[in-house]
Parts: structure tokens; sequence; C-alpha cells
């Protein structure tokens, strides 16, 4: 599968349980300009559920998402 390698911001989560990396994540994108693409590192599996359901209700593009040994790669982009 092909990953994205460009990203403008990170969002480092591995390790951290429900609901952290959503809070996090909720306070990472205000440093995205419009546009922007945020890559988000998780390895709770709920977040594979919780990131799709953050990015349809806020509006932003879950542009990609993989599973490599057990970490979720996530590529959000702001809404321009």
């Amino acid at each position: 599968m092909n990953r994205l390698t460009q990203f403008d911001l990170e969002l480092d989560a591995k390790g951290l349980m429900c609901p952290e990396p959503v809070m996090m994540l909720h306070g990472k994108v205000k440093e995205l300009a419009a546009g922007q693409v945020l890559k988000v590192l998780a390895t709770d599996p709920s977040t594979t559920r919780d990131i799709a359901k953050f990015c349809s209700f806020l509006e932003y593009t879950l542009l990609e998402s993989n599973e490599i040994e057990g970490v979720f790669e996530y590529y959000i982009q702001k809404p321009a």
C-alpha cells in the first residue's frame, strides 16, 4: 500500500489509550493551516473508529490510514 510521505505536522500518540489520542488530536489540529496535513501515529486499535468519526464530524479529510506492525498511521487534512 502506498503511504503518503508529505505532511506538515505529526502527532505521536503511541502508547496512549482512548480517549487520549483523540483529545490530543483536537489540540493538534488547531496548529494546522487550511489544507495542511497532519500525520497521526497511534497504537490503540480504537483509533481506527475514533479518528474516522472525528474527521467525519469536523469535516476533516482522512486521506489515508495504515497499520504497520501494530502502529496505526493516519493522514488528516484540514479543510481549506
